[in-house]
């Protein structure tokens, strides 16, 4: 099972970019687990300093950026 973590504190990008991960891990039909992780020194473990981030099993794999689904699922895949 993937772990999907979505680093932000909540604003729009942040969410598109939770709403797009989840899309891509279903259309490519794996097993996932999506956690949202809010608090800023959370973040700050992970090193980003600009959300949203997009982290795969705790690794980040794309800060700053709200990615594509296409674009997710080439990470995920």
């Amino acid at each position: 099972m993937k772990k999907i973590q979505i680093l932000g504190t909540g604003c729009p990008k942040c969410k598109k970019l939770a709403e797009n991960a989840e899309a891509a891990a279903k259309e490519l039909g794996i097993e996932f687990e999506i956690e949202k992780v809010t608090d800023i020194n959370e973040i700050m473990k992970f090193g980003v300093m600009m959300t949203p981030a997009l982290a795969v099993d705790g690794e980040v794999k794309v800060v700053g950026k709200a990615l594509s689904q296409d674009e997710i699922k080439k990470i995920l895949a």
